[in-house]
């Protein structure tokens, strides 16, 4: 697993001016879900107001500015500016780039481009992580086909969240339907659990491996279930950058990430924009 620059499976620990460090896997009680409900929404919010104003010709730093405005408008702050030396408001990752691209004036988005973009707010103590992919204009077929293929497969995986069932059972859900698909799962990030700190335990895996914690879920707890698909080899590679992950073979990569709340008959997609 790549640990370096890596947003995803980085030290539990949040920004220190903003949360102290906590260990263990927590269960929110009503209330801090009542604000995780908050903190989730306004991301959810931002996200949906970006896929809606994203066009061609745009660069990632408008998407950025936008974000980290509308953020501060909703009384939160950026949960990844200033996170381990991020030094912006959103993850804004284009084509071959995987995760944590750094948004830049000199990106400019194109029509046809598979744009991912990921975000998180910290509302009155707790923080809220979401990640979607655009197809921007007119995308390819194949384009199309892996954007649907990572978005199913999130889903895939929330589907077998509720009180009892275990950690690995998310990672089988999503390995199993991506296998059919001729796509790959990446496997050097991994989605975490989600709170006071932008990155608590545990580590909730994409597919199956020794290195899934033996956990049972309960109601209460929180994470951020993301899957990472490639249309060609899973493997990736830093930037000089030290953040900016791509695929080694340029193929294209999509990724869709929701924080779910586990109850005792299922799970409560914090982040879900569809009723916004």
């Amino acid at each position: 697993m790549n640990i370096l620059s890596d947003l995803l499976t980085l030290p539990v620990q949040s920004k220190p001016s903003i949360s102290h460090q906590r260990r263990g896997i927590e269960i929110k009680s009503p209330r801090e879900i009542d604000i995780m409900r908050q903190s989730a929404r306004i991301v959810a919010t931002v996200l949906k107001e970006i896929s809606e104003l994203v066009e061609p010709g745009m660069t990632t730093a408008d998407l950025d500015a936008h974000a980290e405005k509308r953020i501060g408008e909703m009384g939160a702050t950026p949960s990844f500016k200033g996170y381990h030396g991020f030094p912006a408001s959103i993850c804004s990752s284009i084509n071959h780039e995987v995760v944590h691209g750094i948004p830049s004036h000199k990106k400019v988005i194109r029509s046809g481009d598979v744009l991912k973009v990921d975000t998180g707010a910290y509302y009155q103590g707790f923080h809220g992580d979401s990640c979607i992919t655009i197809a921007v204009g007119s995308v390819s077929p194949d384009a199309a086909k892996l954007i649907e293929v990572a978005e199913k497969a999130l889903y895939s995986g929330i589907e077998q969240v509720k009180a009892g069932a275990h950690l690995a059972d998310i990672a089988g859900g999503i390995e199993d339907y991506v296998k059919t698909t001729g796509f790959n799962v990446v496997e050097q990030f991994t989605g975490h659990g989600v709170g006071r700190n932008l990155h608590e335990e545990p580590a909730v895996f994409n597919y199956r491996t020794r290195e899934i914690p033996n956990v049972k879920l309960r109601a209460g707890m929180t994470l951020a279930i993301e899957p990472i698909i490639n249309a060609g080899s899973k493997t990736t590679k830093i930037l000089s950058d030290r953040w900016t992950a791509v695929t080694v073979d340029n193929a294209l990569s999509a990724q869709f990430e929701h924080t779910v709340l586990v109850t005792e008959t299922g799970y409560e997609i914090l982040t879900d924009r569809s009723s916004l």
